[in-house]
């Protein structure tokens, strides 16, 4: 087993950082000797804890904080680990080389400036992987390793959502890359359904100008930010990702672990994630009318949402549940740690 370094400067809420408490848990839990290195968070902190580790938190400040380098680099140093993996730009920017392996994930299309000092690259889609060997970084040391998602089979569905009217279900952060307005543009073409928006961000009050502007305020809840992604796909009916910038897309995966059908615009990640037709439906970006008639002619058909469900799940059970992306990212730290 190998003994690995993670280190995590991201904000409280993110996919990122949500799969980054998962997999160092799920490390953990097969054997792995697992320090996680946080961003300085009581509430992160507590659920480490509560799987079973002691995470180490500094400010991760900026360029300038020089102490978070310093004092990382002695933590690193007392746990001796064989790699390191440092999660995004901020991290790796702090991040020391020392006597183990050094490894920057990515989840997107990142500044490789931050990744010099990196032995190893891991991307999350085949694509972001293809992409870092056109910059010049070489087979051997870019590695394409998925990202895993909670099991949602057995998640019973919440209970605070509208009922009686088809459901649409968006989760993201309300950020312009998300294409929630494209959503809420598609919504007066889809009578009758509504559409739920779970997330935070910056773009909440124009999208809620923009719903009262298509006279469909009524049909749009804004959830705010959740917990329970999966109680929320097991009540919709259909689930909706209309991003623009979508370098993964674990919400598509999300949506297979908990059955439910979607649709998705063709952003990078859903096109290279979604085969269309069999596990999903693509759409053309910045297309509200192709994306609401792609959603009509699924409420129209409960068989061919079933079928859509049911081959999704089987995609997520094969490609992207916690045993074989856990097995994956071992034989990974393996094989470069040793």
């Amino acid at each position: 087993m190998t003994r690995v370094a993670h280190v995590m400067a991201g904000a409280r809420n993110g996919g990122a950082e949500l799969f980054f408490e998962r997999l160092c848990l799920a490390l953990h839990a097969a054997g792995d000797q697992v320090l996680p290195v946080i961003r300085t968070d009581t509430v992160r902190a507590a659920r480490l804890r509560a799987g079973g580790l002691e995470p180490a938190q500094f400010p991760f400040g900026t360029p300038l904080d020089l102490l978070t380098r310093l004092r990382l680099g002695r933590a690193l140093r007392g746990f001796a680990p064989r790699v390191v993996v440092s999660w995004m730009n901020r991290a790796n920017l702090h991040t020391p080389r020392g006597d183990w392996v050094s490894v920057g994930r990515l989840g997107g299309y990142y500044d490789l400036r931050y990744y010099r000092r990196c032995d190893h690259l891991v991307g999350n889609t085949r694509g972001i992987v293809a992409w870092l060997r056109r910059q010049g970084w070489t087979e051997a040391r870019t590695h394409y390793l998925p990202n895993f998602v909670t099991d949602f089979a057995a998640t019973p569905p919440a209970a605070d959502l509208p009922s009686g009217r088809p459901l649409l279900l968006g989760l993201g952060r309300l950020h312009t890359d998300k294409g929630f307005d494209v959503a809420i543009r598609a919504l007066p073409h889809v009578p009758g359904a509504v559409l739920a928006i779970a997330g935070e961000g910056p773009e909440l009050r124009a999208l809620q100008t923009l719903a009262r502007r298509e006279g469909v305020a009524q049909r749009v809840r804004f959830l705010g930010w959740r917990h329970d992604a999966g109680a929320l796909l097991k009540a919709a009916d259909l689930f909706v990702c209309s991003s623009r910038i979508e370098p993964l897309g674990n919400m598509v995966i999300e949506a297979w672990s908990a059955g439910c059908p979607l649709v998705a615009a063709a952003a990078a990640g859903p096109a290279e994630l979604v085969r269309d037709g069999e596990d999903g439906l693509l759409v053309g970006s910045e297309d509200p009318l192709a994306l609401a008639e792609a959603i009509g002619a699924l409420l129209e058909s409960p068989a061919r949402r079933a079928a859509l469900a049911q081959t999704g799940r089987a995609r997520f059970e094969a490609e992207f549940a916690l045993t074989p992306v856990v097995a994956r990212w071992q034989r990974f730290l393996a094989e470069v740690g040793n």
